[in-house]
């Protein structure tokens, strides 16, 4: 009994000196995380309010003569893509990956991307599905008449913009692609929605430009229609890959239309920005 009550006794000290040696960690300041700033913008052409969400590298200085590439990402709503897609861009422009430069992200935030990422449709099942379908027009003209202009005269930028569309918002980049080809040098187009208004986008006639351009299309694993699709997008605009265009596809076997967006886009850096590292 003695050596019981002793064993308990040992045991109970032993827990009381741990106790006493646990120190308890006082906050010596709190302040918030920020990779960039987030915008409100009022829009006459669209006649509402949109949010930007603006990522901006590190040392970024609107003063400084440093100049940095505009990422234009559709879909870009913090709860959404932006966060992962300025994640991608910040490690890719590391210095010891160098997958391509300090770059800017303007995240356009959603307020009904199955209005303004299409084009009216003459199919009565898109139709009902998107009951508010057919403002891509509106949307593009948002995007070349005040968001461009807009960035330009607020941040430090050059002449580089890129655009990032998935699913849906690959579907208005090729439209961008096909009808505006000169308001971006380089496209990503990601799992693109082209099964919409029955495929007719493919279509249309291949625009004619003077200005280099990067084309990247990018499709997982999702079934027939979107991957034959995306296929035949690539085999649509890879005549244009001649001295001022190039032009590159994936097929990525092992994601589906919920993940292929963060690999894409990785892959479509290691494309597009080759020179980067060729520099090195």
């Amino acid at each position: 009994m003695q050596l019981h009550q002793l064993t308990l006794w040992m045991l109970l000290l032993l827990s009381s000196s741990f106790l006493a040696a646990q120190k308890t960690l006082n906050i010596k300041s709190k302040t918030a995380f920020t990779i960039g700033e987030t915008l409100e913008v009022e829009s006459a052409i669209l006649g509402e309010n949109r949010v930007l969400n603006i990522y901006l590298p590190n040392g970024y200085s609107k003063e400084s003569s440093k100049t940095y590439p505009v990422i234009y990402l559709l879909d870009g709503s913090i709860d959404e893509d932006f966060i992962h897609i300025a994640g991608l861009v910040q490690f890719g422009s590391f210095s010891w990956i160098n997958l391509l430069p300090e770059t800017i992200v303007v995240g356009i935030g959603n307020v009904d991307r199955k209005r303004d990422f299409t084009y009216p449709t003459n199919n009565e099942k898109d139709k009902k599905d998107f009951p508010t379908t057919g403002g891509s027009e509106k949307f593009i003209r948002f995007i070349a008449k005040e968001l461009q202009p807009f960035i330009a005269k607020e941040y430090a930028i050059n002449d580089t913009k890129t655009l990032i569309g998935q699913s849906l918002g690959g579907l208005l980049a090729s439209e961008i692609l096909f009808k505006q080809p000169n308001l971006f040098d380089n496209y990503i187009i990601v799992s693109p929605s082209l099964w919409w208004d029955d495929q007719s986008l493919l279509s249309w006639n291949l625009p004619t430009y003077t200005t280099s351009k990067s084309i990247y299309i990018a499709v997982g694993k999702e079934g027939k229609v979107m991957e034959g699709t995306a296929k035949e997008l690539y085999k649509k605009v890879s005549v244009l890959d001649k001295k001022n265009t190039k032009t590159f596809f994936e097929f990525l076997e092992a994601q589906d239309h919920g993940d292929a967006l963060h690999l894409a886009v990785y892959k479509a850096f290691e494309s597009i920005f080759e020179k980067v590292k060729e520099k090195e």
